[in-house]
Formats: C-alpha cells, structure tokens, sequence
C-alpha cells in the first residue's frame, strides 16, 4: 500500500487538479470566517465547509489515472487496493487541509461566546473544531467514494449527486457532519465545549463502509 499511496499522492500533486478545490474552499474561508469572530462559530463554518471539498478530491483522485494506466495498476496491485489508495490519499489531503484551516481560524478567531460575553477555551475549542473537521472530511470522502467512479460512471449523473448528497449530509438531521457542526454552534451559545467524539465515530463507520461498498464494486468490474 505504501508504494500505491506514493503513486497516488504524486498523482494528485502533479495533476494540479487539486487547485481548484483548495481555491474554492479558501474562498468559502475568505467569506464566511473573519478575524475577531466567536471561535466555535467560526471552527463550525471551517468544517461545514471542507465536506464538499472532500467529495470533490475523492473525485478527483478516482478518475486521475488514464485508463490504460489504471488497467496495470489494477493488474499489478489489485483493482480494490488500487481504489483504495486513491480514497485514502484524497481522505489525507482533506484532513491535512482541514487541519491546517482549523489552525488558522482559532489563531484569528476571538475565543468568546456567540453574544462576546463568556469566555471560552482556546486550545479546547481548538479540538473539537479539529474533531469536526475530520467528521467532515470522513462525510465528505464517502460521499465521494459513493458517487464518483465506479459506482456512477457518468460524468452528468455523478457531480449533480455529489453536490446533492454533499448538501444533505450538511443539513439533514441525524447526519454526523451536521451533528459535529452543530455541536460547535451550541457550544458557541453556551460558551461550553463538547468535543464531537460520537459523529466522528459515526462518520468513520460510514465512511468505512462506503469504502469497503466501492473498492468491491472495482474489483467486480475490473473483473467482468
């Protein structure tokens, strides 16, 4: 695996098909964080924010390779691990992104409560933006996983199942990134911190089993 991880993250560097994304989540950054705001509120829109960035770097990394190049490396290393690392390496550069926006938005942010009235802990907010953000970017990376190549192989049914499923996972209650997110904005009113350990746990089994679904659904096409 190390060997297809390398593959894969050099892939994703050289592509530069990452740009785009990462622009576009600085952007969201840009709008919706500025100095001097509550820092749970501000640690919640950073992980709200990276979900559809993750999907779309899980689609990037799944479709990087040209076909021929995917056949030998399904051949050589299997097609399931093969997926596999691509997931993975897109699930990495969404953390790493995550947790380096997460850094900067408690550096800038005020470590107060929503009305600017109650104090709130600093390197304690700063764990549980750090937990949201990976629920987020765990939620992210299996929507990905379950509407990019192989599961939906067409370009015009795929991206618009992204966005949509990348929207819900935000918004509809019971969903871990939701939960994470709004655990950070009700600490924020409160001025308590409660780290997200339960939709980190549901999202890591999600994502789990999202991955398992799609590296098995390679592996049976590459072998039909």
């Amino acid at each position: 695996m190390t060997a297809l991880l390398r593959y894969q993250s050099a892939l994703l560097v050289h592509s530069r098909r990452w740009l785009p994304p990462f622009l576009l989540y600085a952007a969201f950054l840009g709008v919706g964080v500025q100095s001097g705001q509550p820092v749970l509120d501000s640690l919640g829109y950073t992980a709200a924010a990276l979900l559809p960035v993750a999907a779309w770097l899980v689609r990037i990394c799944v479709t990087n390779e040209p076909p021929a190049a995917r056949a030998v490396v399904a051949a050589a290393a299997g097609p399931a691990r093969a997926h596999l690392a691509a997931l993975l390496v897109a699930l990495g550069a969404a953390a790493a992104l995550g947790l380096a926006a997460t850094a900067v938005v408690t550096l800038i942010s005020d470590p107060v409560s929503a009305d600017h009235q109650r104090r709130v802990p600093l390197p304690e907010a700063c764990a549980a933006g750090l937990l949201a953000a990976l629920t987020c970017a765990l939620l992210g990376a299996a929507v990905g996983a379950l509407t990019a190549w192989p599961v939906l192989r067409s370009p015009g049914r795929a991206v618009p199942t992204l966005l949509l499923a990348a929207l819900l996972a935000l918004v509809v209650t019971g969903s871990p990134a939701q939960a994470a997110v709004q655990n950070l904005v009700t600490g924020s009113r409160s001025a308590t911190v409660s780290p997200p350990l339960l939709p980190l746990l549901a999202a890591a089994l999600v994502t789990a089993a999202a991955t398992a679904a799609a590296c098995a659904l390679t592996a049976r096409r590459s072998s039909a």
